[in-house]
């Protein structure tokens, strides 16, 4: 049984038997752009069943209770269809995480996938098998292996918040599809030479133990930065800001990692949030570290953190 970040909540666990699956996700498929001889109801079927394989299916061997299941959404936006059934699309994964006494959502995930294709007839099976990720077609199998990639990235960064490492076994299960992924000359993302910012880069980046600092740096974000604000806003900040120097250095190490764009992205509110009412040299610092970090929105930092 997963224990979070309350005493209600934990006696809640031990008192109430119900299970639940992990994840309360919304699939929202967007098809503008398919041929208006195309029946559209086949992407309302698809949403029901993508919705159904992420909300049904047991993810991990932990029960979850129904207010400890993790707000995710997909959305599938389909770009162009080269053939009958085979769809290429843009897949946006978004996940957030609630903060210990509080009403706010903190981001997890918030990343676009440019590199989605995958083949779909109306009611086709939408199931996922760990040992056969490629399925009899892998365009078929593409379909089903990206978005339980994506529920892994999902699940062990949640994990990695509340526990350090703790979400490493979901990374590596991610990694495990990465080896086994369908291979089609429809079909990238999955390759190293397939591009410096995709699955293959994402997954290595967390399983890579060079890189171990990162998960260091998921659990003093939210357990021992955001979660502690209610009690010690303080103590909170400062473990932020370790969290931000343990980025600093393996980004100092490895310029241009996959992972700290994918770990920033849609941070830039909550960041500066945070470090408004700092300290002047924590906020000075702040706003140092951020801007090396996430240079896309240096100019952010610095205006909202002067």
């Amino acid at each position: 049984m997963r224990l979070k970040y309350s005493l209600i909540i934990a006696v809640l666990l031990l008192t109430t038997q119900v299970q639940a699956q992990e994840l309360q996700a919304r699939v929202t498929v967007l098809a503008q752009k398919v041929p208006t001889s195309v029946n559209k109801n086949i992407f309302n079927t698809l949403q029901t069943q993508l919705t159904n394989l992420l909300n049904s299916r047991k993810w991990t061997s932990d029960e979850f209770q129904p207010q400890e299941k993790i707000t995710c959404n997909f959305l599938i936006t389909i770009t162009d269809m080269p053939q009958t059934d085979i769809y290429k699309a843009t897949l946006t994964v978004q996940a957030a995480r609630p903060v210990y006494n509080s009403s706010y959502q903190s981001p997890i995930v918030n990343y676009q996938d440019a590199d989605f294709a995958f083949k779909y007839v109306e009611f086709q099976p939408v199931e996922f098998n760990e040992n056969r990720v490629q399925g009899t077609d892998p365009i078929v199998g593409n379909l089903t292996a990206t978005i339980a990639y994506y529920a892994y990235i999902i699940l062990g960064i949640d994990y990695d918040s509340y526990a350090l490492k703790s979400g490493v076994p979901f990374f590596q299960r991610a990694q495990n599809i990465v080896s086994n992924a369908p291979e089609s000359r429809d079909i990238s993302g999955w390759k190293a030479f397939d591009g410096l910012r995709n699955r293959y880069w994402l997954a290595e980046n967390f399983n890579n133990n060079r890189y171990n600092l990162l998960h260091d740096a998921i659990y003093s974000h939210y357990r021992g930065g955001l979660d502690s604000m209610y009690d010690n806003e303080n103590a909170g900040r400062k473990n932020i800001l370790e969290s931000l120097s343990r980025l600093q250095s393996i980004n100092q190490e490895n310029p241009n990692l996959m992972i700290m764009q994918f770990l920033m992205q849609g941070k830039t509110q909550e960041y500066t949030g945070v470090f408004k009412k700092a300290a002047p040299q924590d906020k000075a610092l702040a706003a140092e570290l951020l801007s090396q970090i996430d240079v896309a929105n240096s100019a952010k930092y610095k205006q909202e953190l002067r």
